[in-house]
């Protein structure tokens, strides 16, 4: 990949990044728990009164609520593209799948294999590294965790709700991987649900099996994407499936940390909690506006805990902004890895926050929310600009209910000015999208022989 020219904000942000120290004693082990469609208000330490998260209540009294943490797309691919390598979606060509929001099965687009990912940069470093859970990020060999910086993966490479139980479109079986492998299918709504006990169970081996060796767990659950379908034992009389599903997702954190603490590894490990997007149905925003594939708070910002007792103070919060992208690089920062200098990286690193260091600010002077695959709005401060011209203060009005673009002419220029130039940045410093030739699907539809069997969705088209 040739060298890439860098603009002049992302050269003067990248040094004062670079710059800070953090306080950090030891690089630890990383976990990052990474839930589908969870919304800003689903759990209790973000105000939710309808679902019970023990779990989560101790983790965020144990540690550091981050209360303006973002994601960088409202939907799946773009979300889970922009967390693996710390730059926005439309840098690595996955603002949408192929000519569709996400990625389908069998498509010839994934991750290209030039990225380097959070998982490659910790591998570099020392790290085992492993996957337990939904990709997302294509399906061909190329693209799935293994050839990205993993080195063990298991679970499935895309939504659950692409099945045949979907009639709209001609799905395939639903595959679950063990590495590259094929190993079993999801036929049901009860193999629906125990994907979550699946995906914890292997992520608690893996954790025993490298506990002497430092680690990084990556668990991005299937729950609580729709079709919903929770363990008998967290389904109760008066509970809605959405309900039964966040606790169910509750008891895997508490699996999780229990597992560090019974293994003495808690005071050496960062553990971050947070979601993919914004609720789907059935789920809350809390306090916000929109849901998943909205530009509104609700499809960005996530409920997020930062939790490594002993380091993060605890019972805290931040309210600076942060966002997914700025994993990779605190993580590298951490251990000692540099990021890639031949491209644009838009995270940074966030360790002050998360350390509570006194007087912390946010690295970033501005943030870009998706819609659609497209830029959608972008966040400076407090003031939020949308491209239709909508400015709202989230200081004052966190649910953007008042448009007070009439009353600060000044503020939306200024916000106008940086979504102008973002899109010229993207036009210059963006990177091809991996691409598959004669992509296939791993299994066939049901009841399909032979080679039509495999025929990647998006070519057939939806059902009539």
């Amino acid at each position: 990949m040739g060298k890439m020219k860098l603009p002049f904000f992302f050269i003067f942000s990248l040094l004062a990044c670079t710059s800070l120290a953090t306080s950090a004693p030891n690089p630890p082990n990383f976990v990052v728990i990474f839930i589908d469609d969870m919304g800003y208000g689903d759990i209790g330490p973000f105000g939710s009164k309808l679902n019970e998260t023990p779990h989560l209540d101790r983790m965020a009294a144990e540690g550091r609520k981050l209360t303006s943490f973002y994601v960088a797309s409202p939907v799946c691919t773009p979300s889970r593209a922009a967390l693996m390598t710390g730059s926005y979606p439309q840098r690595v060509g996955l603002e949408r799948g192929s000519d569709h929001a996400v990625l389908f099965p069998g498509d010839p687009h994934g991750l290209h294999s030039d990225e380097i990912t959070i998982a490659e940069t910790l591998q570099k470093a020392g790290y085992a590294t492993g996957c337990f859970g939904k990709w997302h990020l294509g399906d061909q060999p190329q693209f799935l965790p293994t050839s990205q910086g993993f080195g063990t993966y298991y679970g499935i490479p895309y939504s659950n709700d692409m099945w045949p139980g979907l009639k709209r479109w001609k799905f395939p079986d639903l595959p679950i991987l063990q590495d590259t492998k094929v190993v079993d299918v999801v036929e049901d709504m009860d193999e629906q649900a125990a994907l979550c006990r699946l995906f914890t169970e292997e992520a608690v081996k893996f954790i025993r099996t490298n506990k002497d060796k430092p680690f990084f767990v990556y668990l991005p659950h299937a729950f609580v994407h729709w079709p919903r379908q929770a363990s008998p034992e967290f389904i109760k009389d008066g509970k809605t499936v959405e309900t039964s599903q966040v606790e169910e997702v509750d008891w895997s954190v508490g699996q999780i940390l229990d597992t560090l603490r019974d293994e003495k590894l808690a005071d050496d490990t960062l553990v971050i909690f947070t979601s993919d997007n914004g609720p789907a149905g059935g789920l809350s925003a809390g306090p916000l506006r929109g849901r998943k594939g909205s530009a509104f708070e609700g499809g960005h910002r996530e409920p997020t805990i930062a939790w490594w007792p002993g380091t993060i103070p605890s019972g805290t919060a931040c309210d600076e902004l942060c966002t997914a992208m700025d994993l990779h690089p605190t993580f590298a920062k951490m251990v000692g890895e540099p990021m890639p200098s031949d491209r644009v990286i838009d995270g940074r690193d966030i360790a002050p926050l998360l350390l509570g260091e006194d007087g912390a600010k946010t690295p970033h002077d501005r943030f870009f929310y998706q819609q659609g695959g497209k830029l959608a709005a972008v966040r400076s401060g407090n003031w939020k600009l949308f491209t239709n011209g909508q400015l709202y203060n989230l200081a004052e009005d966190i649910g953007e209910k008042s448009n007070v673009a009439e009353q600060n002419p000044d503020k939306a220029a200024i916000l106008q000015s940086m979504l102008e130039a973002f899109q010229k940045d993207i036009s210059e410093n963006s990177r091809p999208v991996g691409t598959a030739p004669n992509s296939r699907t791993l299994v066939p539809r049901p009841g399909v022989k032979g080679d039509e069997g495999f025929i990647p969705t998006l070519q057939l088209g939806k059902s009539g």
